[in-house]
């Protein structure tokens, strides 16, 4: 099983059954998803996953868990394959760009769709992170920007860096462009 986990990025996952939501086919095996992010809200967690669901392909609510009277406590809910548990606890904590959840975009396309999406009500900010309308940090970046930082010719890779460091939004022209410049 240890061997699947690199691939499971390329690989199209499915629901193994709808009660154990967090266990997924991949060719003939079942994968457990071990870890699981556990967002704290204080009383929007199921306006968040239905928000973050409506957003994002292969998403859905998975569960909800009853809390007092007719309320929502936490909510399962997967986005893009990935699970995530949001629950209303209260107002004692809250959520902090200390996390942030990191969005591979391939595209321009993909990158200026999450990212007007995901900031609708939130706060844009700095290279290529944002701040959606409930307090989650979100990074929604290209892969070609880590390959093109970890470029042997530093030159290169240093002027990709200045380019992002001016950004909001992550631009792959403006980044391709730096790191073509002579």
């Amino acid at each position: 099983m240890r061997n699947l986990l690199p691939h499971l990025s390329r690989t199209t996952l499915s629901a193994a059954t709808k009660e154990s939501h967090l266990c997924y086919r991949h060719e003939n095996h079942l994968i457990m998803q071990k870890i699981t992010p556990f967002l704290w809200f204080e009383s929007q967690a199921e306006e968040a996953a239905k928000f973050y669901t409506s957003i994002f392909k292969d998403s859905e609510i998975l569960s909800t868990m009853p809390g007092p009277g007719q309320s929502v406590m936490g909510v399962t809910f997967r986005i893009n394959g990935q699970e995530l548990i949001a629950f209303n606890g209260g107002p004692h904590f809250k959520l902090t760009e200390a996390i942030s959840l990191f969005v591979n975009c391939e595209t321009q396309e993909e990158i200026d769709e999450l990212w007007e999406k995901l900031s609708a009500g939130g706060q844009k900010s700095r290279c290529g992170w944002l701040k959606d309308k409930f307090g989650l940090s979100w990074q929604i970046i290209p892969p070609i920007l880590g390959e093109m930082m970890q470029d042997k010719d530093r030159a290169k890779a240093d002027r990709v860096i200045q380019a992002m460091l001016k950004m909001d939004k992550i631009d792959i022209a403006l980044l391709k462009q730096a790191y073509q410049e002579q």
